[in-house]
C-alpha cells in the first residue's frame, strides 16, 4: 500500500493525521504520477467524501494544511454536508461550522498580501458562506448584514471581500434561484435582502465617494451591477447613486463596469416620475461617448485592432444602448434636441454593428429587429393592414400622424440599417454552395444553427425594414446588383449576402412592385451568369439565382415565360458537374414544382404542348448526369406536377410515362430471376439497381399519392417476392457464417433492399386514400412475407422498419386491424422487447418504432388489449416503464404520452378496476423514481399529468375497487382508496428521502391531492417537492420550464407571422391554381 497508515484518517477517536491526507491529495494531482498511486489516492479520497463524519475534521484540515488542493477538498466536504445536511445538525455545531468560516473569512481577507495571495480560495470559501446564509438567513442569522456592513470597515482588503460575499448572496437570491430553492424560501430571501439594503447601499456610497483604491471600486462597481436589477428605486434615483456612475464613467480604469450599471438602470422599466433622470442618464453618457470615441473613427476597425479591455468596451456600450432604447427610446423622441441625441446613438449602434464579432452583432441585431417591429407596429397602416395584407404601405401623408413622424425621425437610420443587413446578411438554410477557409467554392457538409437562427431573425427585421420604405429597400438592392454587373463591386460574398437578401424579402412587397423588381433582378443574374467565366465564379451564381427564384413561387405562377426560363436553367445546371449544384437545382425543381404544379400540365398560351409533355420525352436526356439520390428528388418533384392533372386517364398516362425508365430494368431484372433462378439476384450491381428502383418508386409515390396505386398493383408481387428471397439469402448467409455474417457488405446491400421495401409500402399506405384497399388487398399478402419473416429472423437481420409499417397501417385503417393485433403481438412483441431491453444503447431505431406500433395499438384497436394473457398485458406496462426510464429524450417521451393515453382509455372502460389493482402502486413509484432522478427533467410536464391522472382516479367513481392487498388487510383497512394512496405514498418517499422530514413529506402529499385539479399550482407544488427532496441540485433546470417558454414564443410567433412575407414563401399554402 502506497499510503501507510491511511486507515487511521477514518477512526474518528484518534488526532486527524493533516501531512498524511496532503500526501495522498499531491499523490492524485502530480501531473505525470504512477497511475496505480493515482488510482489508491483516489480511492481513499473517496471513502473519506463518502464518510458522515468527515466535515469534522474540515478545520483541523484549513488550519494546518499547507496544500492549496487539500484545503479545496476539505471545503468540498463541507459545502456537501451545507447543501444537504445541515437542518439535521445540532444547534451548537451549525454555530459552531458559522463561526469558524467567519473568522476564516475575516482572518484571510483583512490581510492585504493573504487576501491577493488567497483569491481562488477565498472564494470557494466565501461560496461555503452562501450556502449557509440560503439556510439559516435570515432565521437563524438575523444580524448577517449588519455585521458584514461592519466588519467591511474594518480593512479595505475586508472591505472588497464583503462586496464580493453579497454580489455572490444577489445573484444566488436572484439569479440562480429556481428550481433551486422553494418558492417560498426565494420570497423570504428576497425580502431579507430588500429590508437590510439601506446599509448595503450607505457602504457601497461611502466607498464611491472616499476610497482611493481602485480594486475596491472596481468590485464594489461590480457588486451593485448585480444589485441594481432589484433594489428599490429611490436609491438609484433619489441619493448620490447615479451622479456618482456617471463621474466614473469616462475614467479608463472603471469604464468598462461602470457602463455595466449605466446599462443595467437603463434597462429598468419604471414609472415616469423618472424620466428625467433616464433623459441625463442618456444625454451625459452621449456626450462623455465623443469624448472618449469620436464619431469618425471606424468602430470595426477599432475593435479589430483594440485591446481585451478597449473590446470588451465596445460590447458594453452595445449592450448600454440596445438596453436604454429598448425601454426608454420614446422619451427621446419628444424633443428635437433629445432627437439630435438619439440618431447620434443610433449611428453609434450601426458603426459597431459592422463588428466582426458574433456576439457583438447578436446583441445589436437582437435590438434592430425590436425596433424595426415597433415602428412597422406604430404606423397606422401596419395596425389596420388586415385586409391589405397583400399590398404596401400607402405612402407616408397617408398614415397618422404619429407614425409618419416617427418614420420621418428615424428614416436615415433605417435607410443605413438596410446596407447593413443586406452587406451581412446570413445564409440561409437551402443554400448547399460555400465557400471553405481556403477560398475555394465547395458544397457544404454540416449545417450551422447559429448561422440559421441569425438568418431567421436578420429576415425578419429585413422584412420588417421592406414594410417600412419598399423604395429604398429595393433601390439599394438594385443598385448594389448592377455593380455586381458592371465589376465595380464584384465578389462571391457581396453577391452571396445580397441574393440572400433579396430571396428572403418575398412576400413583402405589392404584386406589381414584387414583379418589377423580380424581372430586373432574375435577368441580371441570368446575364451575370452568361458574361461570367470559371467553374468556380459560375458555381456562385447558379447558387444565387437558384436560391433567388425559389423564394418567388408567387412570381413565378405568373409569369409562364420566366417560370420555362427558370426550370430549363435548372436542367441546364443539372449537367454541372461542380459540387453542390446539381444537389441544390434537383431541390430548386422539387421546390418550384410543389408551388407551381398546376402551371405544368395545362396549355400555357403560346405552346402547343403542357410542358409536362416536354418533360417526360427528354426526361432521360435530362437526368441521365445525375446521381441516385438526385434522380429521386426529380421524381418526387415531376411527382407533384402529374398529381395535379385533373383528368385521370391523362394522369394515369403520366405516370406510366415517368414510370417507364425504372419498369423497363425492373422487368428485365425480374424476367432474368425467372428465366435463370435467384443466383442472378446475387451480383452487388444487380442489388444496387434494384435498391434504386425501389427508392424511386417511393419518391414518386410519396408526391403522387392515390394516383400511385396502378404502378403499385403491377410491382406489388414482385416486391414481395424480392423481399422473401432476400431474407432466405440473409438467414442463409448468416446461418453458415455466424452473426459476423450480418455485417459483411452483401448482406448489408440485402437488408438494404428490404428496407426499402418497406418504406415503399409504408409511404403507399401514408398516402393512399382508400383504407379498405389496405386493409382487404395490401395486408393479407403481407402478412407472412413480412411479419412471419420478422419473427422467424436472428436479432441482427430484424428490420426495424416492420414495425414502422405496421404502425402506419394501423394509423391509417384504424380498427379494422383489431383481429390481426393478437398476430401482430406474436409476431413481434415478445423477440423485439428481448432486443431492447437488454441495454439503453442497442438497436436504437426499434426502440422508438417498437412504442410507436404500441401507440398506434392503444389508440386504434385498444379493445384488443383486453384480449392479452395478464402476463402478456404486464408485459406491455412493463415495456412503456422501460421506455420512460430511458435516457434517450424522445424514447422516454413516447412513453409517458402512451402511458397517459392507455391509463384514460383504461380508466373509461369496464377494466378500470383490474388495471389499477394490478399497476397503480407501481406506477406511481416508477413515475416519481424517474422524476427525482435528476435525468428525466425534460419529461416534467408528463410526469406532472401522469401523477396528476393518478391522484385524481383515487377519488373518483370509476375506480371502485380497493387498491390495497385484501388478503393480508381486509376489507376495512382504510375508508377509501385516497386515504390508502396517502399512506402509501408518504412511506415511500420518506424512505426514499431521508432528508424530508414527516411533517414536510405530509404536507407535500395532501398538496397533491389538493391540487390536484389545477395543474399550474400542482407543478409548481411538485417543483417545490424537487427542491426539498435536494435532487434537483444538477447545473441547468430550465427544462422544468421549458412547457411556460414555450406557451410564450408559440405566441410570439402567431404575432410576427401575421405579418406579410414572413411565412416564407415554400411554407405558404398557395393552393392549385
Amino acid at each position: 500500500m502506497a499510503f501507510a497508515g491511511a486507515e487511521k484518517l477514518l477512526d474518528f477517536n484518534q488526532p486527524f493525521d493533516v501531512p498524511l491526507l496532503d500526501q495522498i491529495v499531491n499523490a492524485f494531482y502530480a501531473p505525470g504520477g504512477d497511475p496505480s498511486v493515482r488510482a489508491e489516492a483516489e480511492k481513499i479520497m473517496t471513502r473519506l467524501q463518502e464518510n458522515e463524519m468527515m466535515w469534522t475534521r474540515a478545520d483541523a484540515i484549513l488550519e494546518q494544511s499547507q496544500n492549496p488542493n487539500t484545503k479545496f477538498f476539505a471545503l468540498q466536504v463541507l459545502d456537501a454536508v451545507i447543501k444537504y445536511r445541515w437542518n439535521a445538525l445540532p444547534d451548537d455545531q451549525r454555530e459552531g461550522i458559522k463561526n469558524f468560516i467567519s473568522n476564516l473569512i475575516i482572518k484571510l481577507s483583512t490581510d492585504d498580501a493573504s487576501f491577493r495571495g488567497q483569491r481562488a480560495f477565498i472564494s470557494k470559501i466565501n461560496s461555503v458562506l452562501v450556502q449557509i446564509l440560503k439556510h439559516d438567513w435570515p432565521a437563524r442569522w438575523a444580524s448577517f448584514i449588519p455585521d458584514l456592513v461592519g466588519a467591511a470597515k474594518q480593512s479595505e482588503s475586508l472591505c472588497e471581500n464583503c462586496m464580493n460575499i453579497l454580489k455572490l448572496l444577489s445573484e444566488e437570491v436572484f439569479d440562480f434561484s429556481r428550481g433551486e430553492l422553494t418558492q417560498a424560501k426565494i420570497m423570504e430571501l428576497k425580502n431579507a435582502l430588500n429590508t437590510d439594503f439601506p446599509q448595503i447601499h450607505e457602504l457601497c456610497e461611502f466607498v464611491l465617494q472616499h476610497s482611493q483604491r481602485p480594486a475596491l471600486i472596481q468590485q464594489t462597481l461590480q457588486t451593485l451591477h448585480a444589485f441594481l436589477s432589484w433594489i428599490p428605486l429611490g436609491y438609484i434615483f433619489e441619493s448620490t447613486l447615479l451622479d456618482t456612475l456617471l463621474k466614473l464613467s469616462p475614467n479608463p480604469q472603471f469604464r468598462n463596469v461602470a457602463i455595466q450599471c449605466l446599462g443595467e438602470i437603463g434597462g429598468l422599466a419604471v414609472d415616469q416620475k423618472y424620466d428625467s433622470h433616464f433623459v441625463k442618464l442618456y444625454v451625459t453618457v452621449i456626450e462623455q461617448l465623443q469624448q472618449i470615441l469620436p464619431r469618425s473613427v471606424k468602430i470595426a476597425e477599432a475593435y479589430a485592432n483594440g485591446s481585451d479591455d478597449e473590446q470588451a468596451y465596445i460590447q458594453n456600450l452595445a449592450i448600454f444602448l440596445t438596453q436604454y432604447f429598448k425601454h426608454h427610446i420614446g422619451l427621446l423622441e419628444k424633443t428635437p434636441e433629445y432627437q439630435a441625441h438619439l440618431l447620434i446613438g443610433l449611428e453609434y449602434l450601426l458603426n459597431i454593428s459592422y463588428t466582426d464579432e458574433p456576439e457583438v452583432f447578436k446583441v445589436c441585431l437582437d435590438y434592430w429587429h425590436v425596433l424595426v417591429c415597433d415602428l412597422y407596429q406604430s404606423d397606422g397602416d401596419a395596425a389596420g393592414g388586415g385586409g391589405m395584407a397583400e399590398f404596401s404601405f400607402a405612402p407616408a401623408g397617408a398614415a397618422n400622424g404619429a407614425g409618419a413622424n416617427r418614420r420621418m425621425l428615424y428614416s436615415g437610420s433605417m435607410s443605413q440599417l438596410r446596407m447593413l443587413m443586406v452587406s451581412r446578411m446570413a445564409k440561409p438554410e437551402e443554400v448547399l454552395i460555400v465557400e471553405d477557409e481556403n477560398g475555394n467554392i465547395v458544397r457544404e457538409t454540416l449545417k450551422d444553427n447559429d448561422v440559421l437562427v441569425q438568418y431567421k431573425i436578420m429576415r425578419e427585421t429585413l422584412i420588417y425594414l421592406a414594410h417600412l420604405d419598399h423604395k429604398d429597400t429595393e433601390t439599394q438592392m438594385l443598385d448594389k446588383l448592377a455593380n455586381q454587373l458592371n465589376g465595380k463591386e464584384y465578389s462571391w460574398n457581396v453577391l452571396n449576402t445580397l441574393c440572400w437578401a433579396i430571396g428572403s424579402i418575398s412576400g413583402s412587397m405589392a404584386e406589381d412592385q414584387e414583379n418589377r423588381f423580380l424581372v430586373t433582378a432574375i435577368r441580371d443574374l441570368l446575364n451575370l451568369c452568361e458574361i461570367t467565366r470559371g467553374k468556380d465564379h459560375k458555381a456562385v451564381i447558379a447558387s444565387n439565382i437558384m436560391y433567388v427564384v425559389g423564394q418567388y413561387p408567387r412570381f413565378l405562377r405568373l409569369h409562364w415565360k420566366f417560370l420555362k426560363t427558370v426550370v430549363n436553367k435548372l436542367f441546364e445546371f443539372m449537367h454541372e458537374t461542380h459540387p453542390g449544384v446539381q444537389d441544390m437545382a434537383c431541390d430548386t425543381f422539387l421546390k418550384i414544382s410543389i408551388k407551381c404544379k398546376r402551371k405544368f400540365v395545362i396549355m400555357q398560351v403560346g405552346e402547343h404542348e403542357p410542358f409536362v409533355n416536354e418533360l417526360l420525352r427528354s426526361l432521360p436526356d435530362t437526368i441521365r448526369d445525375l446521381e441516385p439520390h438526385q434522380i429521386h428528388t426529380f421524381y418526387e418533384a415531376v411527382g407533384h406536377m402529374i398529381s395535379s392533372e385533373v383528368n385521370p386517364a391523362t394522369r394515369e398516362e403520366y405516370v406510366q410515362r415517368l414510370m417507364d425508365p425504372p419498369n423497363g430494368t425492373w422487368n428485365q431484372i425480374m424476367a432474368q430471376a425467372k428465366a435463370q433462378g435467384a443466383e442472378c439476384l446475387k451480383p452487388q450491381e444487380v442489388i444496387r439497381n434494384i435498391a434504386n428502383i425501389l427508392k424511386t418508386n417511393t419518391s414518386a409515390c410519396t408526391s403522387l399519392g392515390q394516383p400511385f396505386q396502378n404502378q403499385m398493383s403491377n410491382i406489388y408481387a414482385d416486391v414481395l417476392n424480392v423481399y422473401k428471397l432476400y431474407s432466405e439469402l440473409i438467414s442463409a448467409s448468416i446461418a453458415e457464417g455466424g452473426p459476423y455474417a450480418s455485417r459483411s457488405s452483401l448482406v448489408k446491400a440485402m437488408r438494404t433492399v428490404k428496407r426499402e421495401v418497406l418504406r415503399l409500402i409504408e409511404t403507399f399506405v401514408e398516402r393512399c386514400e382508400d383504407p379498405h384497399l389496405v386493409a382487404q388487398q395490401l395486408v393479407p399478402q403481407m402478412m407472412d412475407p413480412v411479419l412471419g419473416d420478422y419473427a422467424r429472423n436472428v436479432p441482427d437481420a430484424r428490420d426495424a422498419e416492420v414495425l414502422s409499417l405496421f404502425a402506419a397501417i394501423i394509423n391509417k385503417v384504424e380498427g379494422a386491424m383489431i383481429d390481426e393485433v393478437p398476430k401482430i403481438f406474436e409476431a413481434c412483441f415478445e423477440c423485439t422487447l428481448t432486443m431492447i431491453t437488454a441495454n439503453f444503447e442497442d438497436y436504437p431505431d426499434h426502440r422508438l418504432k417498437f412504442f410507436s406500433l404500441l401507440r398506434a395499438i392503444t389508440n386504434h384497436c385498444f379493445r384488443a388489449l383486453f384480449t392479452l394473457q395478464p402476463a402478456q398485458l404486464k408485459l406491455v406496462v412493463d415495456s412503456i416503464v422501460w421506455a420512460f426510464r430511458h435516457t434517450e429524450r424522445n424514447i422516454a417521451e413516447t412513453g409517458l404520452n402512451l402511458l397517459l393515453e392507455m391509463t384514460k382509455y383504461f380508466q373509461v372502460s369496464e377494466f378500470c378496476n383490474q388495471f389499477h389493482q394490478s399497476f397503480y402502486l407501481s406506477l406511481v413509484q416508477e413515475i416519481f423514481a424517474v422524476m427525482t432522478d435528476g435525468f428525466h427533467k425534460p419529461g416534467f410536464k408528463l410526469h406532472a399529468l401522469l401523477l396528476q391522472n393518478l391522484f385524481c382516479i383515487a377519488e373518483s367513481d370509476q375506480l371502485s375497487a380497493p387498491l390495497w392487498d385484501l388478503n393480508t388487510l381486509g376489507p376495512g383497512a382504510y375508508p377509501n382508496n385516497a386515504a390508502f394512496v396517502k399512506e402509501h405514498v408518504s412511506k415511500l418517499l420518506s424512505a426514499s428521502f431521508p432528508n424530508m422530514g414527516p411533517a414536510e413529506v405530509q404536507v407535500l402529499i395532501q398538496g397533491m391531492f389538493d391540487y390536484k385539479a389545477d395543474l399550474t399550482m400542482f407543478k409548481n407544488h411538485l417543483r417545490d417537492f424537487l427542491v426539498q427532496t435536494k435532487q434537483f441540485k444538477s447545473s441547468d433546470n430550465s427544462a422544468m420550464f421549458a412547457e411556460e417558454q414555450a406557451a410564450r414564443q408559440a405566441a410570439e410567433r402567431a404575432r410576427i407571422d401575421a405579418v406579410p412575407g414572413m411565412i416564407p414563401a415554400n411554407q405558404v399554402d398557395m393552393g392549385d391554381d
